[in-house]
């Protein structure tokens, strides 16, 4: 039963193909349809805040760089951390509407309900993976780029997976508990200022440092700068993203089958 709910799972977007391929479609062209900007929105939102953070904390605050990064810009630094932290918070933030929004086609049509959670963390890695892209060409055409760097599809992958987890498991709660909504919003604040991606770990007291460890993803920041910006990376921080991801992913997809033929009857 077990085995067979997480094939089910993990299958889903390879067997429901086309439905999985359309409603990608649809998602991602609701995003810059009605607005003049269109899809420079999605770009110009990400770049402000990173102006906004380099300003305050180079600036204003300061603050120091970690020895090991030399003389690397603060703004570099800061969007190695921002770029992927972005796509992780925008799959979560809108996971808590995902199965709401769909909720007459759960109600009338029989369909493999298992793909929404794979469409809203796709889209949002698409559309912030462009960005993320264009800022590692720029850094690989200033001399930046080493063999290093082919983990950084890995660590992606990673991070994709553990956010598809949560984001299963946030959908399929926020059917039954609707409070859940607003307790995300606050959530992805709270983790954002817990995680040290627009400061450096060094403004950290010392003794608190080892705590980060439990945030899986510091441990994904850590390994996008260290890849880029170091040309290495910490084996402990692989092995907590690995965990983590494999974890939430697998969690969540039982989670969200066990209780996703519940969701037709509450919707």
């Amino acid at each position: 039963m077990f085995l067979r709910l997480l094939q089910q799972w993990a299958l889903a977007p390879i067997t429901s193909y086309r439905l999985f391929h359309n409603f990608v479609r649809q998602d991602f062209a609701a995003r810059v349809a009605g607005s003049l900007g269109g899809v420079l929105w999605l770009f110009i939102t990400p770049i402000v805040n990173i102006l906004i953070y380099a300003y305050v904390f180079s600036v204003v605050f300061r603050a120091p760089m970690p020895d090991e990064y030399g003389q690397t810009p603060f703004i570099i630094f800061l969007m190695m951390g921002y770029l992927p932290w972005f796509a992780f918070a925008d799959a979560i933030g809108r996971s808590s509407t995902l199965l709401l929004e769909k909720a007459p086609l759960i109600t009338k049509v029989m369909f493999p309900v298992q793909v929404l959670p794979a469409v809203g963390t796709l889209v949002p890695y698409l559309v912030h993976g462009i960005g993320f892209g264009l800022f590692l060409c720029y850094l690989a055409a200033t001399g930046h780029l080493t063999t290093t760097w082919l983990m950084l599809p890995v660590v992606f992958l990673l991070q994709f997976l553990f956010t598809l987890g949560l984001v299963a498991i946030l959908s399929a709660l926020c059917v039954f508990l609707r409070d859940i909504q607003q307790m995300v919003a606050l959530a992805i604040t709270t983790w954002f200022f817990m995680t040290p991606i627009i400061y450096p770990i060094t403004l950290i007291p010392e003794h608190l440092r080892p705590l980060l460890l439990l945030n899986p993803m510091h441990s994904f920041v850590q390994l996008y700068r260290e890849i880029v910006l170091l040309d290495t990376f910490t084996m402990l921080n692989l092995q907590i993203v690995t965990v983590s991801a494999l974890l939430s992913y697998f969690v969540g997809g039982w989670l969200f089958m066990r209780i996703r033929h519940a969701f037709g009857d509450v919707l």
